[in-house]
């Protein structure tokens, strides 16, 4: 009686019935209405039989014609009366003194005839008399009891089913529920890997749980990937506090020089800079990756994205003997942030200018494919064997010939993460000889 479906089944019961109401409401009234019609033609038919078989209007003329018409028992009575309201012929009592069609005439019992009830037509005589001609409505009656007895069982047996389908159904959504409910609770124990099952109809408890396993994916990732971080963060920032508590011990408790102690303190900078850095990095990751910043999303154009990066860095990539390229054939719109993508730019051209030797081609295309917009950073330098593209994009991940190099393994990173907030499709590709990112963005809402 609780689950919503049982109560729908139940606003679905009152429609059915007040349906049926009105169905029943047709229906007696058509039948009802058809059936007079049948009864007073058939009554004008008997009149019409009796003004041809007399010879004259009058009440006089009438008399033998209704007296052999009531012997004949074929299924009409009648009443002739004088204009004093004298019955002269008929074999009913005195009970009218009206002319046009009569209803529901109601004649009690009397001998052997039983009470009844009358629907008949009665006109005046040419001399002021009375006649009346009817038959027993009683089929009306029948009729009107028949559909009545038919409405009511079918409006019983309708309800039956509605309630009985209401609480199979109702059973089917709680058996539904509590197995969501059952996966729900194994997640909240600590089985992070219980996914609440399809049973492969498509309905919409089938696109419930899509969602919320996708929910759950999601919650999954992360919860992982701060476990990953927390991990990361101990272990890289456990070199570079160890180095600087090193360099504090060496000045401390000895007699230093104002010469040693102020190189001590710029290197003590440099490594905690270094260090405020990444958490930093890790911040600005860890607020892109819980989509706060979708809130600034407006049109942008990647082809003047890459234009104000390729600015900004164009004379630091000439000074490194590099060459920046800039491909840009036509507006690439897309709906995005500009600020975080215009450092996804910036962070792919640096790795790839401090990667890449003297001499090497950094190039940076804007481009439509079909209706979606594409960006791509290519580099001439030494790229990453296929086998880490994967893992490059993990925090803190860095490859054996970058250890050398500054930087702290979170660029990627955070490429990954402004790419997932727009929705783009990011892949690592080989450039033969070097790196190509591309970047695969929706279309902009105004061209779809």
């Amino acid at each position: 009686m609780r689950t919503s479906s049982f109560r729908l089944t139940l606003r679905y019961a009152l429609i059915t019935g007040i349906s049926f109401l009105l169905m029943f409401g047709i229906m007696i009234w058509s039948a009802t209405h058809y059936m007079k019609e049948q009864i007073d033609a058939s009554v004008a038919a008997e009149l019409r039989e009796i003004d041809i078989a007399t010879e004259g209007t009058s009440t006089g003329s009438l008399v033998p014609v209704i007296t052999a018409s009531t012997r004949s028992d074929n299924g009409f009575h009648y009443l002739l009366l004088t204009s004093d309201g004298e019955k002269v012929a008929g074999d009913l009592p005195v009970l009218m003194h009206a002319s046009g069609i009569v209803e529901a005439l109601s004649v009690p019992a009397s001998g052997e005839r039983p009470a009844m009830t009358l629907r008949g037509i009665g006109r005046r005589t040419d001399d002021g008399g009375q006649l009346f001609v009817g038959t027993s409505s009683h089929q009306i009656e029948e009729l009107q009891e028949f559909v009545t007895r038919s409405f009511l069982l079918g409006l019983v047996a309708s309800m039956v089913l509605v309630l009985v389908g209401g609480a199979v159904m109702s059973a089917a959504s709680l058996r539904r529920v509590e197995q969501m409910s059952q996966s729900s609770r194994d997640i909240i124990n600590g089985d992070l890997g219980q996914r609440i099952a399809l049973n492969g109809s498509g309905d919409e408890f089938d696109h419930l749980a899509v969602s919320l396993n996708a929910m759950l994916d999601r919650i999954t990732g992360l919860m992982r990937g701060l476990e990953q971080v927390s991990v990361d963060v101990a272990h890289d920032l456990r070199t570079p506090l160890s180095r600087l508590r090193q360099k504090l011990e060496l000045v401390h408790g000895r007699q230093a020089s104002a010469e040693q102690l102020e190189h001590t303190v710029d290197a003590a900078l440099v490594d905690i800079d270094a260090i405020l850095a990444t958490f930093s990095a890790l911040l600005r990751i860890a607020q892109i990756e819980g989509g706060k910043r979708r809130a600034n999303f407006a049109a942008i154009d990647l082809a003047e994205v890459i234009d104000t990066v390729a600015e900004i860095y164009q004379p630091a990539i000439e000074d490194r003997g590099q060459t920046l390229t800039l491909l840009a054939a036509a507006p690439a719109r897309i709906a995005g942030d500009r600020e975080l993508l215009t450092q996804m730019v910036a962070n792919l051209v640096e790795n790839a200018t401090r990667h890449s030797p003297p001499g090497a081609t950094i190039t940076l295309e804007a481009m439509h494919r079909g209706e979606r917009a594409c960006l791509v950073v290519a580099d001439t330098g030494p790229g990453i064997p296929e086998d880490a593209h994967a893992a490059v994009l993990d925090r803190f991940y860095r490859l054996d010939v970058s250890r050398s190099t500054p930087g702290n393994g979170l660029g990627l990173s955070l490429v990954k993460a402004v790419a997932e907030l727009h929705g783009a499709t990011l892949e690592l590709g080989d450039n033969r000889p070097g790196l190509r990112v591309a970047l695969d963005f929706p279309p902009h809402p105004s061209q779809r």
